[in-house]
């Protein structure tokens, strides 16, 4: 844990805010200060994508549209992050584009060393695949975690093409891995065909439960806030969100797109009403720019990140500490 005072982000009154660094929101790269508590790690892969490729390019859009980010007080968590903790550029992993079981091998062992009990990564790929090497850096420091995941789509298929690991399969894989606690993980915004009916019968027997898009027209978003929380309890928790859980109107820069998602407002309120919630790990994925306008799909990913920071931050475990040694170093 840093036992110094954070350095911010480049300061939007002086320098302006689409000039200098091209870190995520003009953090400080990891290698400038002497220590972190959150660090940011790109993860260029889309090797496992089924459909259309283009999330390798995720890292450095997200990046790019996080300059419009005013990384501050967050009014809806109550927090400043960047203030609270060290929160860093990890830059990206350098992972081979030919073999998806040599990247995610890369992947897992490059994120490895920046986890601690008390250091955070999140992550921005990239595909979905890049889950799975994250959740096992995750459980070597935090044993199994309850998965919150937000996607479109279930993730838990077994192959495809005879290629156990894609961005469609990780979690049936991580399952089978017991990196998960199979009564704690859920899936949020599923919705689309698949490919059998007996899909939603496979995915339960890995101890998931669902809430739908249709579920959060029906329900509300705040009764859907507290069927999370009850299912997640104090569990560590591995949050992924892949930014296909919004509609295409909101997120057309993606891979697989799907209509009938969630719109931005109802995302955010849905990751707002986990604080306090214990996050150790988290990621944003299948961001794909090439498909995108205006940076759409980029800013709902930079944003995410920003309240995966205080989420992370008001869990406790970061911020606890911090004000722990602050006033250590006061009396000492």
């Amino acid at each position: 844990m840093s036992k110094h005072q954070p350095v911010g982000p480049v300061e939007a009154t002086k320098v302006p805010r689409f000039a200098g660094l091209g870190t995520f929101a003009r953090l400080p790269q990891i290698d400038a200060v002497p220590d972190y508590d959150i660090a940011v790690l790109g993860v260029p892969f889309d090797g496992g994508t089924s459909f259309r490729p283009g999330a390798r390019f995720g890292p450095a859009a997200v990046r790019e549209a996080s300059r419009l980010l005013r990384p501050g007080y967050h009014v809806e968590l109550d927090v400043t992050p960047v203030e609270a903790v060290q929160v860093v550029d990890a830059g990206d992993v350098a992972c081979t584009p030919y073999d998806i079981g040599k990247a995610v091998e890369q992947i897992e062992e490059q994120a490895l060393p920046l986890l601690a009990k008390d250091k955070r990564v999140i992550a921005i790929g990239g595909d979905h695949t890049i889950a799975l090497p994250m959740l096992r850096a995750v459980n070597k420091i935090h044993g199994p975690v309850a998965l919150l995941h937000f996607d479109a789509h279930l993730d838990t298929w077994d192959t495809y093409f005879d290629e156990p690991i894609t961005h469609g399969t990780m979690f049936r894989r991580a399952f089978e891995e017991g990196l998960l606690i199979e009564d704690k993980s859920m899936h949020v915004g599923i919705r689309g065909p698949v490919y059998d009916q007996d899909d939603f019968l496979r995915d339960h027997e890995f101890g998931f439960q669902i809430i739908r898009s249709t579920d959060i027209d029906d329900i509300g978003v705040q009764a859907a806030i507290q069927k999370v929380r009850e299912r997640l309890g104090d569990t560590p928790v591995y949050l992924s969100v892949d930014i296909d859980v919004l509609d295409p109107a909101f997120a057309p820069g993606t891979g697989t797109p799907e209509m009938g998602g969630l719109h931005s407002r109802e995302l955010l309120r849905l990751l707002r009403g986990l604080n306090g919630i214990n996050i150790v790990g988290a990621d944003v994925v299948e961001v794909a720019p090439a498909y995108d306008h205006a940076d759409i799909t980029s800013l709902a990913a930079a944003t995410v990140v920003f309240d995966m920071m205080g989420l992370m931050v008001n869990s406790g475990n970061l911020r606890t500490t911090r004000d722990e040694q602050v006033l250590e170093g006061a009396t000492a």
